[in-house]
């Protein structure tokens, strides 16, 4: 039985679009149909954008006067690695790219996206063996890895998904939208701890405090403005992350 869905007012500003997202958070409920690509969308990614480097900017400070106090912070898995177009490459496009179809794909609650998730597995198990070739392999091997893990998830989503695109989100999915949004916010943010060392998990959990945040702007976005919106917004902020990274590398 499909649901019966809501939308939340239209943003004219940067001020109303995070209102809106405020208003979003306070109670998360599911829209309904994303609007198809369009100008107003990615003038909203933009808007969304500028919020998340707000957030980030305010996170980071905290981390910087916390070390600065003499505490010592785990580092990531980036720390002390040598960044080449393979990893930039990963970070940009195959993190971003995998990690929506896994945590957001299937926040619209309908049939078809719940059901392209599952087709996506075996592309999202090629991905993981690219970002472990990262570290083992070639550039060649990388490129050749995360180019058929891409293509085999694109397929296997776009079918699926367009066999059952008339279907709107299920109703027992609507009713429990905001325990599943958060719960996707969650592992979203939890699954980074893996970036950190294993004897240091305890350290590291409030330093994925920026992915959760983060994982909330893309589920908002993914539910509001479609799936591309979120991974689009999302290889932006891995962009200016990992830019950071080189230009602190650079002047280091």
């Amino acid at each position: 039985m499909d649901a019966a869905t809501t939308s939340l007012a239209p943003a004219n500003s940067t001020r109303g679009e995070w209102a809106r997202f405020g208003a979003f958070l306070k109670r998360p409920t599911l829209p309904a149909r994303a609007p198809l690509p369009r100008l107003a969308s990615l003038v909203a990614i933009l808007r969304l954008m500028l919020l998340d480097f707000a957030m980030m900017s305010v996170l980071l400070g905290t981390a910087a006067a916390v070390m600065a106090t003499g505490v010592s912070l785990p580092q990531t898995a980036l720390a002390g690695m040598e960044i080449g177009a393979g990893i930039v490459f990963a970070v940009v496009v195959i993190a971003p790219l995998g990690e929506e179809i896994a945590f957001r794909s299937w926040l619209s609650g309908r049939p078809g996206h719940l059901l392209g998730l599952l087709a996506a597995i075996p592309a999202a198990l090629l991905a993981a063996a690219a970002m472990t070739l990262l570290v083992e392999g070639s550039l060649a091997q990388i490129w050749s890895t995360a180019l058929v893990a891409i293509g085999t998830a694109a397929v296997a989503t776009c079918a699926v998904v367009v066999w059952l695109r008339r279907h709107n989100a299920m109703g027992w999915f609507a009713r429990l939208f905001p325990a599943l949004f958060w719960l996707s916010t969650l592992a979203f943010s939890l699954v980074h701890l893996f970036n950190f060392p294993a004897d240091q998990l305890a350290m590291a959990l409030p330093l994925v405090l920026p992915q959760f945040v983060i994982g909330a702007i893309l589920g908002y976005t993914r539910v509001t403005y479609g799936l591309w919106a979120s991974i689009l917004l999302h290889a932006l902020h891995n962009g200016a992350f990992i830019s950071l990274v080189l230009l602190a590398s650079s002047a280091g």
